[in-house]
């Protein structure tokens, strides 16, 4: 049986090579456990050095879910829950992890339709918070004279990018971040596709500036060249002072912590997570260019490894005999939304091969 090549998501391989021959080479070298050892100690340095944040704290945590739980649960009082957008990660498709902690997701609706040759598509605004409407909620909530009994907005989660590909520009985010600074209602940010979004040829945002902005963010290792894990950085400091408890207590703490620390010290080496993050884009460039050239309409013009088109039926039920792809959405009765992601590895080769089945 012929093997199917996987556009369906940026998470189907294992590791960097670089990461593979390290793990190998340290197989025997004895470390202590739960993120104290070394290669943490000196992943953390680099991150911190990075982002320009010499006071922050960073701790690896085991995926993205158990990130985005805990992050939220270390953010909020009891009473509290968390604003999203309506198309965020924990608000669609984390099989409610946050509200298992306890913890509503408190949903704006971002979704902006345009018309474009007669045919409905989604803005580049489409999984973006819009700041009005952040700052609407909040207005609204403290208005009612009702809000003691009521789920207080007690920390705003976004994502960059975004679950369909889009990015906050700089002015963006200064405005999000603006709003939860006069509320003093910290700022998340999920980078599990960081580092997709800070090598985007169409960003204006640097870590840096994510650093300063956020009260919390991670940096994505799982969909970035790491065979598993997500390093959440604390700019100003993790606000709790016992983290480890909480950490541990959502699932999210290694054991063998040094097989975090060994992965994230090996991609923030030489720039190569940076580099690797550049390779994705490029072939998302390619892959574009190739879908338009066909004559596929994009449902959205994505800047990052995530490519989105409507596909008629008929045409997907042909494709889906060579080529993974992720549903994304239907469209109407005879057409779907199909997500195409490139990675780390994505070669040109995989292009041509994935173009010619479409």
């Amino acid at each position: 049986m012929q093997d199917l090549i996987s556009f369906s998501s940026d998470y189907t391989k294992g590791a960097h090579p670089l990461i593979l021959k390290r793990l190998t080479d340290t197989n025997f070298c004895q470390q202590d456990g739960y993120g104290t050892d070394g290669f943490c100690k000196g992943a953390a340095d680099k991150i911190l050095a990075l982002c320009d944040c010499p006071e922050g704290d960073v701790f690896f945590l085991t995926g993205g879910t158990q990130a985005n739980q805990t992050i939220i649960d270390m953010l909020l009082k009891p009473y509290e829950g968390v604003v999203a957008a309506d198309t965020g990660h924990i608000a669609a498709h984390e099989a409610g992890a946050i509200e298992f902690s306890g913890h509503k997701v408190l949903t704006i609706p971002c979704k902006r339709e345009e018309m474009k040759d007669g045919c409905a598509v989604y803005s580049d605004s489409i999984g973006k918070m819009d700041a009005s409407k952040l700052k609407a909620l909040i207005e609204n909530f403290y208005a009612d004279a009702n809000h003691e009994h009521m789920v207080f907005p007690g920390a705003v989660y976004i994502s960059h990018p975004t679950e369909y590909g889009t990015l906050y520009t700089k002015d963006e985010l200064t405005e999000i971040s603006g709003i939860c600074r006069e509320y003093h209602i910290p700022l998340f940010l999920d980078g599990a596709r960081l580092g997709y979004g800070l090598m985007s040829k169409r960003t204006d945002l640097t870590i840096k500036d994510i650093a300063r902005l956020t009260d919390v963010f991670y940096i994505g290792g799982t969909k970035v060249g790491a065979m598993f894990g997500e390093a959440v950085v604390f700019p100003k400091g993790v606000p709790t002072g016992h983290p480890i408890p909480i950490i541990k207590q959502h699932g999210a703490l290694l054991a063998k912590g040094w097989l975090l620390g060994l992965q994230f010290d090996t991609l923030l080496t030489d720039d190569l997570y940076f580099e690797i993050g550049k390779n994705a884009i490029e072939m998302a460039d390619i892959l574009r260019e190739g879908l338009l050239k066909k004559g596929y309409r994009l449902f959205i013009d994505s800047p990052t490894n995530q490519q989105f088109i409507v596909m008629d039926n008929e045409k997907l039920k042909e494709l889906s005999k060579h080529v993974r792809y992720g549903f994304w959405e239907k469209y109407d009765e005879t057409r779907t939304v199909i997500r195409l992601a490139t990675d780390w590895a994505t070669t040109g080769e995989d292009i041509d091969k994935l173009m010619e089945f479409l």
